[in-house]
């Protein structure tokens, strides 16, 4: 079983044709991602008891998500999404983010989880953020850790009290990936890849086995002990951007499970992943983002969509 944990909320898209209302949020996104790469996924976040919430909860359940917590009495948080004329999205936001007491219940929410992903706001903002903090390391010793920092400005604007947080995950995880956005903002006035390199060295006893950086255009990036990797992106026709990195996350995910390599048993196994077979892996991921960003909304592929887009 895998696990994601975070925030899930309705985006509300603005197109200079019109508007429309779709499901998402980052961590939401991966976790329907996962199952459509044909992975037993579970969802652990917050929906409320109100028209989005049915609308979240029939979303991961029609992927094959399990959604093992129910709806609370505070309204399902929303996203709006502006999209320019080339379909890149800017945000704002109207959410709430708190989980339920889940001390007592770690231990059977996470009982069976080989791998456990979490980022973006969940991370960051309390109360929730401290909550998934717990889980995390309640999960560690037997789980590999995924995360993805995905900052939104937007809400969480105090950069300096944002990266000792981001921080703390990436020395808790296993697989890191973040934005060359993400790390500029983070870093201001400094390298992208130098602040992933920084990264992997981050944690005890050796840091992330693999940290990647998403490019755009440029294609995506990673270390891992053995090196470092690129590959280029797939060109495609952009219909939108909206969820490509969390398609990109899921793949990079689904690819270190379809490679055998969760669980923390296999975390040593993990950090002797050569350099090709990380391009391999990236090779991948790029693919479903690039399905992602042909179509409209956050809208991860399936197993065989990735191996039958078309480039242009």
């Amino acid at each position: 079983m895998l696990t994601v944990i975070g925030e899930g909320l309705i985006d509300v898209v603005r197109k200079p044709t019109g508007t429309e209302s779709h499901p998402g949020g980052s961590p939401l996104n991966v976790a329907i991602g996962l199952a459509r790469l044909d992975h037993p996924v579970q969802f652990i976040g917050r929906y409320g008891d109100d028209a989005n919430g049915r609308l979240l909860t029939e979303h991961l359940k029609s992927s094959g998500v399990l959604v093992p917590l129910p709806p609370d009495e505070t309204p399902t948080s929303t996203a709006i999404a502006e999209l320019d004329h080339k379909g890149a999205a800017t945000y704002m936001f109207d959410l709430d983010w708190h989980l339920p007491d889940l001390r007592d219940r770690l231990s059977t929410l996470l009982g069976a989880t080989t791998l456990l992903h979490t980022g973006s706001i969940a991370t960051v903002l309390e109360p929730g953020a401290a909550q998934v903090l717990s889980a995390v390391e309640h999960a560690r010793p037997r789980a590999t850790i995924g995360f993805d920092p995905n900052c939104r400005p937007t809400i969480t604007t105090d950069r300096e009290a944002v990266r000792p947080l981001v921080e703390r995950f990436v020395a808790l995880a296993d697989v890191v990936k973040a934005s060359d956005e993400d790390l500029a903002w983070l870093y201001p006035g400094v390298e992208p890849l130098d602040s992933a390199r920084r990264w992997k060295s981050l944690g005890a006893p050796e840091g992330p086995s693999i940290v990647v950086v998403t490019r755009g255009g440029d294609g995506p990036w990673g270390i891992c002990a053995d090196g470092e990797a690129e590959v280029p992106a797939a060109k495609v026709r952009v219909a939108d951007t909206v969820g490509a990195g969390d398609s990109f996350m899921s793949a990079l995910l689904s690819g270190v499970v379809d490679r055998e390599l969760d669980g923390a048993q296999r975390r040593s196994e993990l950090r002797r992943v050569d350099a090709a077979e990380l391009r391999r892996i990236l090779d991948f991921a790029a693919r479903a983002a690039a399905v992602t960003v042909s179509r409209p909304g956050a809208n991860p592929p399936s197993r065989a969509e990735v191996r039958d887009i078309l480039p242009l």
